[in-house]
């Protein structure tokens, strides 16, 4: 098999499927000024990739191009026919490997029997594996086949939902570190992503373990992974805003370096604001008796150190892409959730996004930036 994964150096990083954010315009952003070690594409429903007619437009959301390389094409069903046709279509696209969701909360796929409630259903979800394993076959391929999930469903079901999964001869499964029923209410529990990994040693499997769930950096992301064990860290929310993150996988000693003075003389409130508006890390750092040393180190890390010009640059960069490669086929208003994440933390922002939320263009937006641009 050509496994991909195989030949990543641990920890590696990957981005998150994020439905209505990985699509092929953000992608290419994210491969251009901040490259993951594997970049994921948006769930994407194997049952409309299987129809003639729906296809047409889904197989827009899977373009991608060679510099988002190794790059995993994500899928979704419970019918299996669906599932092994929809492999095949991906496999024949050229995609490194496949991913099937199995832990998506969303109501509107789960009442199709896929997503998070495949925990509910192992006999179907060990026929949708094989299936997807067909489909690759039938593209005469040989590419990875993996699985993402959670914990479990109402309550935490990893020693029965784990082993069944990794019995299954997947290359790769990434935990979400929270059940399906607790969505992204309470902080993510990586104790349960150390279990999957002791489980997964104890078994003798190959299967590569990638642990999810509020990390909020490179950095972060390396102590879980030493912490754990597991060979892999996603990323997904923290990446809002901020296409440079997985640019410090390689060397991210220069936040390091910063004393504990200097950290000690930023400004508590500016700390403190910046905390609030990333609402699950702030119950964590503030509410579970970490120090203010912790504190102080979790602010700068976090914080973007990219001129306000350069991220407004790339806002612009972002929408006129999204508009060239989807405005045909989606709504411009799914490209204004990342104008709250671009436009935070500077003299100014509030103003500018409420501009860019009535915004309705490309050419509207970089206006408005330009406009902004001459009052700094």
């Amino acid at each position: 098999m050509n496994n991909f994964w195989e030949k990543l150096n641990k920890p590696f990083f990957v981005l998150a499927p994020m439905a209505d954010v990985t699509d092929p315009a953000f992608r290419r952003i994210i491969a251009k000024y901040g490259k993951p070690d594997v970049t994921w594409t948006e769930f994407v429903s194997a049952d409309g990739l299987a129809h003639p007619v729906a296809r047409e437009k889904l197989i827009r959301d899977l373009a991608y191009t060679e510099t988002e390389r190794p790059i995993v094409a994500q899928l979704f069903s419970s019918h299996p026919e669906q599932m092994r046709t929809a492999a095949r279509i991906v496999a024949e696209l050229g995609y490194d490997g496949i991913d099937i969701n199995m832990g998506c909360p969303d109501r509107s796929i789960e009442k199709q029997g896929a997503g998070a409630a495949m925990m509910k259903t192992p006999d179907i979800a060990g026929v949708i594996i094989q299936a997807a394993k067909d489909g690759i076959r039938d593209a005469g391929k040989d590419i990875p086949l993996s699985v993402k999930t959670r914990v479990g469903y109402n309550q935490v079901q990893i020693d029965e939902w784990i082993p069944f999964l990794l019995s299954q001869d997947i290359a790769t499964l990434t935990v979400h570190a929270r059940t399906r029923k607790e969505l992204s209410s309470v902080p993510a529990n990586w104790s349960y992503v150390k279990k999957v990994v002791e489980i997964r040693n104890k078994m003798g499997v190959k299967t590569r373990i990638i642990g999810n769930g509020d990390v909020h950096n490179v950095a972060h992301g390396r102590q879980l992974a030493l912490e754990t064990g597991c060979d892999g860290i996603m990323i997904g929310r923290a990446i809002f805003g901020n296409p440079w993150m997985f640019a410090n996988t390689v060397d991210d000693t220069s936040k390091k370096n910063v004393s504990e003075k200097s950290l000690a003389q930023r400004d508590w409130r500016e700390q403190s604001k910046f905390l609030a508006k990333n609402y699950v890390c702030f119950l964590r750092k503030y509410f579970l008796g970490e120090s203010k040393k912790d504190k102080d180190r979790y602010w700068l890390e976090n914080k973007i150190d990219i001129p306000v010009s350069e991220r407004l640059r790339v806002l612009v960069e972002h929408t006129k892409l999204y508009e060239e490669l989807l405005g045909d086929i989606k709504s411009f208003s799914i490209m204004k959730k990342h104008y709250k994440a671009y436009c935070n933390g500077f003299t100014g922002a509030k103003e500018l996004r409420m501009q860019l939320m009535d915004s309705n263009s490309a050419e509207e937006v970089e206006n408005i930036i330009d406009t902004f641009l001459k009052t700094l």
